[in-house]
């Protein structure tokens, strides 16, 4: 009966996508809120790709741009245009901020697309931190800004009287739900993709199958490319939209 058993698991087809997402200590050892982990390793990555790519490739600006150069400045303007479009003037101020939170992003999502690496933008330690930033900075910025009138973002003056109060709890409701909305998003995305093609990969084992796997996983690859940048120009972009209340509360 034993051996049943064990010919039975021994030909089943076992994997387990998820298993890629397991923080793990870079040294070994036991788990501490100081130790080293593979989040930490590719979060270090992601800050040194930054300062390669916006610092050191920019640092002689020259007429003619290297390739590097070229896609720092495309970045520095698409995002700089994207804020002055939802916020006006009054929001480029803001816009080392906005930029910061765009790169950082859409690096650490393309670094998580290398083979063997750890995608950071995966667990909602990350994500929730960079989404409850953002709706900190939105909000106290807006009662600085705005003082108590602030608080008009949450009354639709132009709805009818009677639907004003049950509007404004919904309103409100809605505003402390976005960081949750903002950071399960960006997550959610993330992790759901490189798990399907875990599971394609998985497959590709199986001999008869292993060709549409493998088209699968190429399919999945290209679409993750993809992912990889959309998500970050959706967080950044909603970002925007946040800072536009903040500046601007009046329905």
């Amino acid at each position: 009966m034993a051996t049943e058993t064990t010919a039975a698991e021994g030909s089943s087809l076992v994997f387990h996508p998820m298993d890629q997402f397991i923080v793990k200590p870079l040294f070994g050892g036991e788990m501490a809120w100081y130790t080293p982990t593979n989040v930490t390793l590719w979060l270090f990555f992601a800050v040194l790709a930054i300062i390669g790519l916006l610092v050191l490739s920019t640092s002689k600006r020259a007429i003619v741009p290297t390739r590097m150069q070229s896609i720092a400045e495309l970045a520095y303007g698409f995002i700089y245009k994207m804020l002055e479009d939802i916020c006006g003037k009054e929001g480029v101020k803001y816009f080392p901020y906005v930029m910061t939170l765009f790169m950082f992003i859409v690096t650490a999502n393309f670094l998580g697309l290398i083979p063997t690496s750890f995608t950071t933008t995966s667990h909602f330690a990350v994500t929730i931190p960079l989404a409850l930033a953002v709706f900190l900075t939105v909000t106290v910025l807006g009662f600085v800004k705005n003082g108590a009138g602030f608080l008009s973002l949450f009354w639709v003056s132009s709805a009818p009287l009677a639907l004003r109060p049950i509007l404004a709890i919904i309103e409100l409701i809605s505003y402390f739900v976005r960081p949750v909305s903002h950071s399960i998003r960006l997550a959610g995305n993330v992790m759901a993709g490189h798990a399907v093609i875990k599971v394609f990969a998985g497959f590709a084992a199986v001999a008869v199958i292993s060709p549409v796997s493998v088209l699968a996983i190429t399919a999945m690859y290209g679409l993750e490319v993809l992912v990889a940048f959309i998500q970050a120009y959706v967080f950044t972009i909603l970002t925007c939209v946040y800072l536009k209340d903040a500046l601007h509360p009046h329905h």
